[in-house]
């Protein structure tokens, strides 16, 4: 039996759900066709994702001396000028330096209906690499959250934290999620999830799942061979073209992290590392997932810049196969100690208002279906 017949495209969301949710890869398509999204270059094929559309930096950026917010009295490009922002010519391929920041117009515009909103984040890709990147509006008094309605242009904030980058006009480093209505994810619904679909490789304790997310705890214990928990980012290392999949060789670019006796590690401030779940999950091809970005009250650091699980990711129709989440780890002021098990994020599932024409690793050129601990596809294994 077929995905589409488990979980048929067009099938309307279960009751309780009807009319609000986060839209698949073919509504997204008819936004497109309609105009509310569009772009002075044609939307490719390739952008559509089982529940996002990749966004495409634009011909230039401008170089800024602080991140910034619009605010509402502002748009963007009003803020540029008073800023005196230096513009760089992208069409070509220019590098963004390593601890400078970057406003940079996308190449997609949006004109919402009033019932639509929107949530961007960083591409999988983008979060392996250290780029901090976040999508800005006009009259934004936040990051990365499209409010309903919203017509108007779309920019990319971008500050290389780890390694100096390439990129240039088309370049994909953030995504978009568009939602109709107000879903609200309770811990009943994940339950039911749990139980229904098998999301999650090992029991929970109801009281762990909160208001109604999924926690997730890190491995650093490793495996029983190499004892590999993980990898840091070297802090002197080369230029990353973001278009050169495959292309560079990590013992280059990254160190590697092994399990002590304690089974801890120290976050050395402003260091970066790759470590790994404990445990595997699936998301089920009628919902998407969010890993919840920094949470202050388990630690002074950020886990998963890139946030975003779609439809299929650990789905297999013939058996649950899951993987492992890859957690992007960096420390804030102080040197933290974490510990094999310890909770360091949270995912968020939500109902798709239909399952997607295509999902996660079906077919669709995804990079990181069935994952262990693993280095973006910009490195060789």
């Amino acid at each position: 039996m077929t995905v589409n017949a488990l979980f048929p495209a067009d099938a309307p969301p279960k009751p309780g759900a009807i009319g609000t949710g986060i839209l698949p890869s073919q509504m997204l398509r008819q936004l497109a066709q309609i105009g509310d999204i569009r772009a002075a270059i044609e939307i490719e094929d390739g952008q559509f994702q089982p529940a996002s559309l990749d966004l495409r930096l634009g011909d230039h950026a401008y170089r800024v001396r602080a991140s910034f917010l619009p605010g509402k009295a502002s748009t963007v490009g009003q803020k540029l000028k008073e800023l005196d922002a230096t513009r760089i010519d992208l069409s070509e391929g220019a590098i963004l330096e390593k601890g400078c920041v970057y406003i940079v117009p996308l190449m997609e515009h949006l004109a919402l209906k009033a019932e639509i909103s929107g949530l961007c984040n960083p591409k999988s890709s983008t979060g392996r690499l250290n780029i901090f990147t976040r999508v800005i509006t006009d009259h934004a008094v936040e990051f990365e959250r499209i409010r309903r309605g919203y017509h108007g242009p779309l920019y990319a904030e971008i500050s290389p934290c780890a390694f100096s980058i390439v990129v240039r006009a088309g370049s994909r480093l953030n995504q978009l999620r568009l939602r109709r209505g107000a879903p609200v994810a309770t811990r009943a619904a994940l339950e039911r999830l749990i139980g229904e679909a098998d999301i999650v490789d090992r029991a929970l304790d109801p009281e762990s799942l909160g208001r109604g997310s999924l926690p997730l705890t890190v491995d650093l214990a490793g495996d029983g061979e190499t004892g590999l928990v993980g990898f840091r980012a070297k802090t002197h290392a080369g230029v990353i073209d973001v278009a050169n999949v495959g292309g560079y060789a990590a013992d280059e670019f990254w160190e590697r992290v092994h399990a002590n006796a304690r089974r801890t590690l120290i976050l050395d401030p402003d260091d970066f590392y790759i470590l790994a779940s404990k445990e595997t999950v699936s998301v089920p091809p009628d919902h998407a997932a969010e890993m919840v970005a920094f949470d202050s009250l388990v630690g002074e650091f950020r886990v998963h810049y890139a946030g975003f699980f779609d439809p299929g990711f650990g789905f297999a129709v013939d058996g649950n196969s899951r993987a492992r989440a890859v957690l992007e780890v960096r420390s804030h002021d102080v040197p933290f100690i974490i510990e094999d098990g310890q909770i360091v994020g949270r995912l968020v599932f939500e109902r798709m208002l239909a399952v997607p024409e295509k999902l996660y690793g079906q077919g669709i050129g995804s990079n990181y279906q069935r994952q262990g601990l693993a280095l973006g596809k910009h490195f060789r294994p």
